[in-house]
């Protein structure tokens, strides 16, 4: 049974940094390319990050550019999202999600997805 289990989320103030990880099982971690996703109060699940299954290609929402960085441990079968410069528009439920085809930002289409973690940016 695959499980993906988001960790790291949590109350910040704005400005402030967190970091999630969510740790895989069930399957073969390295073979997966891994999504960051989250859903804001009120608003549609949104693409925030992805990285290849080889770690050597990640792409990032323009909301979130330079601000987060996606990394993978493959050894440790978790994917890590560093949030830095936070701000209370980055509030929401952030999900990982694996997939072993590499989609677009637009295409959510993820085969397996975490239950999700809070990340509440106050002002």
């Amino acid at each position: 049974q695959v499980q993906l289990v988001e960790s790291g989320g949590g109350l910040v103030q704005a400005g402030g940094s967190l970091r999630l990880s969510c740790t895989a099982s069930g399957l073969t971690f390295s073979s997966y390319h891994m999504g960051w996703f989250r859903r804001a109060p009120g608003k549609e699940r949104e693409f925030v990050a992805r990285i290849s299954r080889s770690n050597s290609n990640s792409y990032y929402a323009d909301s979130v550019k330079g601000r987060f960085t996606i990394s993978r441990d493959n050894a440790k079968n978790t994917v890590y999202l560093q949030m830095n410069s936070l701000k209370p528009e980055d509030t929401a439920v952030y999900y990982c999600a694996a997939d072993q085809i590499l989609r677009s930002s637009r295409d959510y289409r993820y085969n397996y997805w975490g239950q999700g973690t809070q990340v509440t940016v106050s002002s």
